[in-house]
């Protein structure tokens, strides 16, 4: 598995994860906008050809908010999700991001422990942050190795 820089070229697979993970998915142009920001940071996680995950983030001095992660249903448990969050703390600490936030889906225990397990600690709660269904997100931090 190689974990590289998205490109255009990545989108269509990239939606297709998006669409089959989120209830309200971004939208291929959404990516491609964000793609374009020197803020940002999204990676791809490949194999032999195939995208099996994505995560993104963005940059606000010296933190950043990871704003995607999602896996292939088929590449699940299979360390995709660790490898990407493992390589944006790195490209991260090299662009001197000293602390990353991220917010995951109260009920989603599964994330929380990947999360958990990569340093991150719960710091509160956003009420009501997402839709479809409502429910409240986790808020989580966690401090970076400067690069």
């Amino acid at each position: 598995m190689t974990i590289r820089p998205m490109t255009e070229q990545d989108l269509d697979a990239v939606v297709e994860i998006e669409n089959a993970t989120f209830s309200q998915p971004w939208s291929k142009q959404g990516f491609l906008d964000t793609l374009k920001h020197k803020d940002t940071l999204y990676l791809v996680a490949e194999e032999k050809g195939e995208i099996l995950g994505y995560l993104g983030l963005w940059q606000s001095f010296e933190e950043a908010d990871i704003t995607n992660v999602a896996v292939k249903s088929t590449a699940r448990r299979r360390g995709v999700a660790t490898a990407l969050l493992k390589e944006t703390r790195k490209q991260a600490g090299q662009r001197g991001i000293a602390a990353l936030t991220l917010e995951v889906r109260k009920s989603n225990e599964a994330a929380i422990r990947l999360y958990e397990k990569q340093g991150f600690c719960p710091a509160g709660i956003r009420p009501g942050f997402y839709e479809m269904p409502k429910e409240d997100a986790v808020i989580m931090w966690t401090v970076n190795e400067p690069g």
